[in-house]
Formats: structure tokens, sequence, C-alpha cells
């Protein structure tokens, strides 16, 4: 195996291509301090009021044991509350407050500066067709993640 073997295989594109996009998100983001996964818990947080972290864990596709201190750093910053679930007291609901919602909307237009950075060296109709390709290499290989998604409704697409 030459070095040129493995920079042309994907599962090594596919790990590059996710540091890449962390960078470009950190970059963009830096003066909200919130990681990628940060965001995407708040985005669900803040869509599913009262969810609780196994459920949060199956709508980021993140590993239950390490979103606990997402979760933790979440609520340290003051962006989530933890309350406890009712008739089972070991259940934590999670709900976004007033100063998660506000980040949330101040950080909307860097957070697709990124996501348009990412795409930049592809034409139009590259960006379209690469979308679509990733979409399906996710959606199809779902199963064999650690943390396989489980949506409730499909989001609505937003414009590349």
């Amino acid at each position: 195996m030459l070095l040129d073997d493995l920079y042309a295989m994907p599962g090594h594109l596919v790990r590059r291509s996710q540091q890449i996009a962390v960078a470009l998100f950190m970059e963009e983001t830096a003066a909200f301090g919130v990681t990628p996964v940060q965001y995407a818990a708040l985005v669900a947080i803040g869509e599913q009021p009262d969810i609780d972290a196994s459920r949060l864990s199956q709508l980021i596709a993140f590993d239950r044991s390490t979103l606990g201190h997402v979760v933790a750093r979440l609520e340290a910053k003051g962006l989530i509350q933890r309350k406890g679930g009712g008739e089972d007291r070991r259940v934590k609901r999670l709900r976004i407050t007033r100063r998660g919602k506000a980040l949330l909307d101040r950080i909307e237009s860097a957070v697709e500066r990124a996501q348009q950075r990412i795409l930049a060296p592809l034409a139009p109709a590259e960006r379209r067709d690469f979308m679509a390709l990733l979409t399906k290499l996710v959606q199809v290989n779902n199963r064999y993640s650690r943390v396989p998604l489980r949506i409730v409704s499909t989001p609505a697409k937003r414009p590349l």
C-alpha cells in the first residue's frame, strides 16, 4: 500500500472532509464559542422542547455517553436547562433558554457561511450532485453508524 492509495480511499477522504468542515465551522462561528455538535444539539433542543438526552442522541446521531458532556457545557453556558422528567426522576428533560434562542438567531449567518465555504470549490451543478450523492451515502449506510440517525420528520431542504 502506498500513501497515494491511502489518499484516494473514500474513508480517508470522508474523514479529511469532516476535519475541513469542522475547521470552517469553527472559523466562521469563533465569536459564539460553540462546536458543531453543540450547535446541532441546540437546534434539536430548540425544535423539540423537553426532549431527553437519549432522544437527542438519536436526532443528532451522536454517542449518548459523550453527549452528556455536550449537554453539561450547554447548560453551564446558560444555553439550555435540564429539569426532572416527571414520573422518572432519572430522566432529565432539556429545554433551550432565551439566551440559547438568541444565540441560534445570531449564529445562523455564520453557520450558513461555513456551509457555503465547504461547497465553494464546486460549481452550482456539482454542489447539487455532491449533496445528492453524499445524502444517499449517509442515508443508505446509516445503519452502520455507531449512532444511527433517527428522525421523526424530514427537515425542509435549504437552497445551496
